[in-house]
């Protein structure tokens, strides 16, 4: 069986395992593939939850023959952007946040979206390289960069040199998220109490909701003081720079 090509028997027990909820590593190893080649495979063909083997087979087979030709996704981005690193393994590592992004509840074009942003030294990129680097259409990555700003994870800026605008993910981008995700967590809390309030906090449902409102203040009062302690140790430690020969 030369190099990573599949065949369809392995694609159908790669299908069997993602029913059976198996680790892509499981899979790997019911299969005597490498963890990184299921992880290609299935992001590759729909992800976890639309992985087909009979498709992924079909495709599977067109792209080994556009291979040598076609530069894959990650490379023409160029090396700067990998940082000098292999390709396969920026790819591997992309598709593995991806994986656990879509887990986490994130849509699969914003996960990729993000993924890509995640993976790159530089942290931004334009609509062209994410088009080059995702194989998706212009309208998938504008909804996506849509999505992903109104989560506060990413923001807009301009290239001074090509006038370009690029998407940019930073190191505060979880915790602008977070920040904005508490506020929209308050909101609900105090819906909640004014739920309440009309209902009759003596009622059930008053009950409920006023009940639903002090647990919803206390989470939040917690993970806003932890999220600005963890923000101030992070923000004040240099930041790691690659050795260099």
């Amino acid at each position: 069986m030369p190099g990573d090509r599949l065949t369809l028997q392995d694609r159908q027990q790669i299908a069997a395992g993602l029913r059976e909820g198996l680790t892509y590593a499981a899979i790997g190893r019911r299969i005597g593939r490498p963890t990184s080649t299921v992880t290609r495979e299935v992001m590759r063909n729909g992800g976890p939850r639309g992985y087909h083997a009979e498709a992924a087979h079909q495709v599977g087979g067109a792209g080994h023959a556009r291979q040598r030709r076609a530069p894959s996704p990650a490379t023409s981005l160029g090396r700067a952007d990998l940082g000098g690193r292999d390709p396969r393994i920026a790819d591997e590592v992309g598709a593995q946040s991806v994986e656990l992004m879509i887990q986490a509840g994130l849509p699969q074009m914003m996960a990729k979206v993000l993924a890509a942003l995640f993976t790159t030294d530089s942290g931004s990129l334009t609509s062209a390289e994410l088009v080059r680097r995702l194989q998706v259409s212009p309208a998938s990555v504008s909804k996506a960069i849509g999505y992903l700003e109104n989560q506060a994870l990413i923001k807009r800026e301009r290239d001074p040199r090509s006038r370009a605008e690029r998407y940019v993910i930073d190191d505060d981008a979880v915790f602008t998220s977070i920040m904005a995700g508490a506020r929209n967590q308050t909101r609900i809390a105090e819906a909640c109490a004014a739920g309440a309030r009309k209902l009759g906090v003596t009622t059930p449902a008053g009950a409920r909701l006023e009940n639903t409102s002090q647990f919803l203040r206390h989470v939040i009062d917690d993970l806003v003081r932890s999220a600005e302690h963890w923000h101030q140790v992070y923000s004040s430690r240099p930041r790691q720079t690659p050795e260099t020969d």
